[in-house]
């Protein structure tokens, strides 16, 4: 049986951003700017194949 690896800072990324509803939050949280916390959320979608998130513009305060 294959175990699928995920990289670890892809799953901060995404749980930061989940639970703060917002890149930017989650970038905050994490000390790295808002493109790396969308970069490695983007990376994570692409190895799982499916989306994680619905991405509007100024959809969260």
């Amino acid at each position: 049986m294959s175990r699928v690896h995920l990289p670890l800072n892809a799953l901060r990324a995404f749980e930061a951003s989940a639970r703060h509803l917002s890149f930017t939050r989650a970038g905050l949280e994490l000390s790295v700017t808002q493109a790396a916390v969308s970069h490695q959320v983007k990376g994570l979608e692409q190895r799982l194949g499916a989306t994680l998130f619905r991405r509007l513009p100024g959809a969260w305060p």
